[in-house]
């Protein structure tokens, strides 16, 4: 069994805290310090304020990163070795030296000079790291968040979404979320699914992120929709063309429920789902 020196201190544990900081940024698990820190359940500012040595990051945060991003707790707390990743694998990245992390103060960049290469090399892919990171961060300062937020509202909310003055207010949000793999997708909801009609493909209480379709002529035929119907409220349904050239046919995934008829007219706003993801 492989012997520790020392415990380290709350100083030299911040002053790894801040290496494995600019691993997980050099290696591309999440993409800036204000995701990261959305990730470890902290905002921007409490981050800097660790990674300037004004504050000692707690036990929960880096529990966290342990956890999110397979930092070694035996090279974070106990000077064991020089992995700065847990992994049974090649390590993603080695540290040879802790005053490295002075020449990497500044890993949003994503360009890095041969030079700064030589001193951390970056090892092949594995699967652990990133494959463990949660697929909603949840948004603990919304106001200054540099993030394309996704707000998470009640189907009651959202039963309008069709109107032409339909908005979100602050009000009807109950959390904001980045959701990576979502960047760019222009998501304006995300709501709960409810009931069975949608097994095996979304399940009573899974998350779906939703952008509204303002023009007919851009239904996805045969995808997830939510349609906004006048008469039976909130539907997550398959769109396709339907039995007559006045109405939709909505197909759920649970074959125990049939196809059937939307008159165009009982329609009163329609919705791409995006995908879902687990908020756990």
């Amino acid at each position: 069994m492989e012997l520790y020196e020392r415990i380290l201190t709350k100083e030299e544990i911040n002053k790894r805290f801040h290496t494995a900081v600019n691993a997980i940024l050099m290696n591309h698990l999440i993409s800036s310090k204000t995701g990261l820190a959305e990730s470890l359940g902290m905002t921007p500012s409490k981050l800097s304020e660790i990674l300037n040595g004004r504050m000692n990051a707690s036990a929960e945060t880096l529990a966290r990163m342990c956890d999110f991003y397979e930092i070694s707790p035996e090279w974070l707390f106990l000077s064991r070795g020089n992995k700065v990743f847990r992994t049974t694998a090649k390590p993603k990245i080695w540290i040879d030296d802790e005053d490295l992390i002075l020449q990497y103060s500044d890993l949003n960049n994503e360009v890095k000079t041969e030079t700064d290469k030589s001193h951390v090399a970056a090892q092949p892919n594995t699967p652990t790291a990133r494959d463990r990171l949660p697929e909603a961060f949840r948004c603990l300062d919304p106001q200054h968040s540099t993030h394309e937020l996704i707000p998470l509202v009640s189907q009651k909310v959202v039963a309008g979404f069709g109107n032409a003055d339909f908005a979100i207010t602050e009000s009807d949000v109950k959390e904001y979320y980045v959701i990576p793999k979502w960047r760019r997708q222009h998501v304006d909801f995300m709501i709960e699914v409810t009931g069975d009609s949608m097994q095996p493909k979304y399940n009573a209480g899974d998350i779906v992120g939703c952008t509204i379709i303002h023009n007919s002529g851009f239904i996805q035929w045969n995808r997830p929709h939510v349609i906004a119907t006048r008469e039976q409220g909130l539907l997550i349904k398959r769109l396709m063309p339907g039995t007559t050239t006045n109405s939709l046919s909505a197909v759920s995934e649970n074959t125990q429920y049939p196809p059937f008829d939307i008159p165009k007219e009982e329609i009163a706003g329609i919705a791409l789902v995006i995908g879902h993801v687990n908020l756990e």
